[in-house]
């Protein structure tokens, strides 16, 4: 396999952007492994990791690496060369003005701009951060690999300043209708949520939408702001913007376990809010939550049902998830149908919260797996390349998207995975989620399909079982996603922990080791 690069001195690009660039690199037939980043000290390090090469770079270059047969290195070099020489598309202004090179020339120019995203190598995001919240803005910081002790003086500053930061490491939000980062198009109503999951808060306002109802703001917060050492600063803040906001009647919580000394703090914020409130910490017992006027839920699903009933006047409804007759049958059918050694399932995820309420369901089952990001009870894998028994893994997670992009943008390599797992004689399920939105993919399901339709052709018995998170509105087309995989022999859920539901199900009707 043969390595290749190429620096650009002094040229930036956003992470998203980057991002983008390194899909359809990686897309090229041939090659093994790509990255396209700006050459700070930590993607350097990355980049060495990842057996890319040794750069001796400036942290303003911008660095494409690949690996992989010489011809395929030699086109992606040619593509990622087209892709970031392309011109921007034309805004009609004159190109006379002199860019805008810095967030304070930004507010300069536009003083009615009150908000900033981050996108930059995280070596450098806090510091840009910090100067967004000292000219007044609210913050969204993208960018991840920012220090605890970072991130602590930045919402200390903002809690002073009455200013919001979302981040670091916030893949989602939706602000005044605008999806940020990894977002669905949903519609705008009554509904707000206040999110340190990106794909938790996915699900939950994707399902607010297909239920009818709409977001009002949908806040992120970033996946470390409920431990100890932040304290839930930005999900306080954003309880509190939400219960003083007027198109907002019903607000929504979401997290994975909160530290308890931070879950408690929030909790009596809730209690104290005039307004109903759902609360999903995944894997915490519902009653555990529910006080007056707080509801607990016990999946992402079901807490964006209990919003859409209370901003219906209506009282949630709470308990288990059903599965109809019909489906019942079917899982019975796949079951028996199964070679004797096809015993265990295989969970294949893009999106982190996913994969960890997957495991919470197969493990309420008593379906103990491993995973590279195990949740109470389960088990950490060795080596992530190989599954062992039963096994739930995060694609998305940083030991999978180093020199690659991240499987929601460019999902072959979870693809390949599904497919080696197919390949395992032991493989009873395949399980997996696809995210739609903007950043996702254009098109997610097609290379998946092919697999799993080419899978059939051969004689598997192999059940899959899937969820798409995405709604009608978003840039792919839903029912086309939904439809193609039904038709390949699919079933296709309402909501991940559904999919989770009829998977644990399923292994449980083959009366196999658990």
């Amino acid at each position: 396999m043969a390595t290749s690069s190429r620096f650009y001195p002094n040229l930036y690009k956003d992470s998203v952007s980057l991002m983008t660039v390194s899909a359809r690199v990686t897309s090229i037939p041939g090659i093994e492994a790509a990255s396209v980043v700006m050459a700070s000290a930590t993607n350097v390090d990355n980049l060495a990791q990842a057996g890319l090469g040794a750069f001796e770079v400036r942290p303003n270059d911008l660095v494409v690496a690949v690996a992989g047969t010489e011809e395929a290195c030699d086109e992606a070099l040619a593509v990622a060369d087209k892709l970031l020489s392309a011109a921007p598309a034309d805004s009609g202004e004159s190109t006379a003005a002199a860019p805008t090179t810095s967030i304070q020339m930004a507010v300069a120019a536009d003083p009615s701009v009150n908000l900033a995203l981050i996108s930059v190598p995280g070596d450098y995001a806090a510091a840009e951060a910090m100067k967004a919240l000292r000219l007044g803005l609210d913050v969204m910081v993208f960018s991840d690999n920012v220090s605890v002790e970072a991130e602590l003086a930045l919402k200390q500053y903002a809690r002073e300043a009455d200013l919001m930061v979302m981040g670091p490491d916030c893949g989602t939000s939706i602000v005044n209708g605008i999806p940020l980062g990894f977002a669905n198009v949903v519609r705008r109503g009554p509904i707000g949520v206040v999110g340190a999951s990106g794909t938790g808060t996915q699900e939950v306002t994707v399902r607010i939408h297909q239920n009818g109802s709409g977001v009002s703001q949908a806040l992120g917060t970033g996946g470390h702001d409920l431990a100890d050492a932040i304290g839930g600063i930005s999900m306080l803040h954003g309880l509190a913007a939400l219960d003083s906001d007027p198109s907002t009647t019903v607000i929504i919580l979401v997290s994975k376990p909160p530290s308890a000394a931070v879950a408690a703090k929030v909790l009596a914020a809730a209690q104290a809010s005039a307004k109903p409130i759902v609360v999903i910490f995944l894997g915490a017992d519902p009653a555990s939550i529910t006080a007056d006027g707080v509801y607990g839920a016990a999946s992402l699903a079901q807490a964006a049902d209990m919003a859409v009933a209370l901003a219906s006047g209506q009282q949630p409804r709470s308990g288990d998830i059903a599965i109809s007759p019909e489906i019942h049958t079917t899982l019975g059918d796949l079951a028996g149908s199964m070679a004797p050694d096809q015993r265990y399932v295989r969970g294949v995820f893009s999106g982190g919260t996913f994969c960890f309420e997957a495991q919470l369901v197969h493990r309420s089952h008593g379906i103990t797996a491993h995973s590279n990001t195990p949740v109470t009870g389960n088990t950490a894998l060795t080596d992530i390349r190989t599954s062992r028994q039963h096994t739930i893994i995060d694609m998305g997670d940083d030991e999978f998207t180093q020199g690659r992009p991240h499987p929601m943008i460019d999902p072959s390599g979870k693809d390949a995975r599904i497919r080696d797992e197919i390949a395992d004689p032991t493989t009873a399920v395949v399980l997996f989620d696809v995210v739609l939105g903007y950043g996702s993919a254009d098109d997610p399901t097609a290379e998946l399909i092919s697999i799993i339709e080419s899978a059939r052709a051969e004689g598997s018995t192999v059940a899959f079982i899937g969820y798409v998170c995405g709604t009608d509105l978003d840039p792919q087309d839903r029912t086309k996603a939904v439809a193609g995989l039904r038709s390949a022999g699919v079933l296709v859920a309402s909501s991940n922990a559904e999919a989770a539901l009829w998977s644990a199900t399923l292994i449980t009707a083959r009366g196999v080791d658990r």
